[in-house]
């Protein structure tokens, strides 16, 4: 914990308003196509580009990336349902396909903030995930995939979940790393970092959505370059993506986060992230009633818990 919270504090000490040409392999995607701006699905694709992996909340990858040779799909399980009627293929039988068709599936994940609801969050109970685990993601392991632990809120109420999660597995699930997803300051996530390497000190960690909500663009770009430089220096977390994939008219998470500007253009942080030098774009604020909700057929799927 003393070792975190020296790298933590050097993260900030080392942290300047700028940065750029930065690269990281832990770099990914989170992201969610937008009908309205089909444009922007390239951006994230481009030559310069250092990412190398993406998610999109589903079991199947998105269209505009099913030819990638640059970002590696990673398969999302969101909920869980009680009901014994199912309509189309299973999580387990459309990855399985995917494998068999030639497709590079090494991990997948599992539950967005099953602790959570009102933002998004799949709001499934601990024993009804254990029971869809044995059923459609533990097979998994055995073709190979790594699997991700169930992604809870980072609110204290994520911790307990996690625990009867585990303990109605009886034993029945095999965890390779835990997501992890942080809403607030730089402080904070460090500390939480710590707490779920102290819980889970076997493990390593993908930090699969995070950013500093709601708060001013110089705030929003110190806590990016604190974040991404010191999860660069943490051995133990080996993949991370940034929330702020979508155009600064339509966060959900304040304007100052996002990566693209609202004519689509990359602000200083989605440069940034990209490996890329400050564009000095500005984003421009969110409508008073608009969410962001990516594709019409997946409103409400992305989520964020806010600490403050």
């Amino acid at each position: 914990m003393l070792a975190a919270y020296l790298l933590a504090a050097l993260a900030i000490s080392s942290t300047a308003h700028g940065q750029g040409g930065t690269t990281s392999p832990k770099r990914g995607l989170v992201y969610v196509p937008s009908d309205k701006h089909p444009d922007d699905d390239s951006i994230w694709e481009s030559p310069t580009s250092d990412l190398t992996w993406y998610y999109n909340y589903q079991s199947t990858p998105s269209p505009a990336f099913s030819n990638s040779s640059k970002l590696q799909f990673v398969p999302m399980l969101f909920g869980a349902s009680d009901s014994t009627s199912t309509s189309g293929p299973s999580f387990l039988d459309d990855v399985t396909a995917q494998i068999k068709a030639g497709a590079d599936i090494k991990y997948v994940l599992a539950f967005n903030e099953p602790d959570g609801q009102d933002n998004g969050g799949s709001g499934v109970p601990a024993d009804l995930a254990a029971q869809t685990w044995i059923k459609e993601i533990e097979p998994l392991k055995k073709q190979g995939v790594k699997l991700g632990a169930p992604a809870v809120t980072g609110a204290p109420n994520g911790f307990t979940w996690l625990e009867n999660f585990f303990k109605e597995c009886n034993g029945n699930c095999t965890v390779d790393f835990i997501p992890v997803h942080w809403y607030g300051n730089f402080e904070g996530l460090a500390g939480h970092l710590g707490q779920v390497r102290g819980t889970y000190p076997n493990k390593t960690i993908w930090v699969t959505e995070f950013a500093n909500n709601d708060v001013s663009l110089a705030e929003s770009q110190g806590f990016y370059n604190s974040s991404s430089q010191y999860f660069d220096r943490l051995d133990y977390v080996t993949h991370y993506s940034y929330f702020g994939s979508f155009r600064s008219d339509v966060s959900n998470v304040g304007a100052n986060a996002a990566m693209l500007t609202q004519s689509g253009k990359l602000t200083d942080i989605g440069s940034w992230y990209l490996g890329g030098v400050a564009t000095g774009n500005k984003p421009g604020a969110a409508g008073r009633n608009t969410v962001f909700a990516g594709a019409g057929l997946l409103v409400g799927l992305v989520s964020v818990w806010c600490l403050v």
